[in-house]
């Protein structure tokens, strides 16, 4: 009699240059934010060549880059990995103000939330884009 194996563990890159934002996203998330999705293994970078990289070898199910971070914002390289990156993940951007929402639009960003982080948006945002991004945990 085969077994069912477990899921394998959804990818999730962090990208920002503050520690603290990182930790922040990874305790709102935790292992498993959402019951009817496989768990999530946090992918943390700090740097942009990295970010670029990580996303170059595949294998992520969502991008959460911080539109703060610098030298090297979350919009500008949301954009670009959008531009250059055949079938680019999700990405969830981290906005400093309101204001910035039009520049989400520009970056093409999938969804958006504001700093500070509220962990029950980022959960509820996070688990909408993975069910996208993995239709057959819908049924289940």
């Amino acid at each position: 009699m085969a077994t069912a194996q477990a899921p394998r563990p959804l990818q999730v890159l962090v990208y920002s240059d503050d520690r603290t934002v990182r930790g922040a996203v990874a305790t709102a998330l935790g292992t498993r934010p959402d019951p009817d999705l496989p768990e999530l293994r946090l992918v943390e970078v700090a740097t942009a060549p990295v970010l670029l990289r990580t996303v170059d070898a595949g294998g992520l199910a969502l991008l959460i880059l911080d539109g703060e971070a610098t030298p090297a914002g979350g919009l500008g390289l949301a954009r670009q990995l959008k531009d250059e990156i055949f079938r680019c993940p999700p990405i969830l951007v981290l906005t400093g103000r309101p204001q910035d929402a039009w520049l989400a639009t520009w970056s093409r960003a999938d969804a958006v939330v504001g700093h500070p982080i509220d962990p029950g948006q980022l959960v509820d945002t996070v688990a909408a884009l993975l069910r996208r991004r993995v239709p057959a945990v819908q049924q289940t």
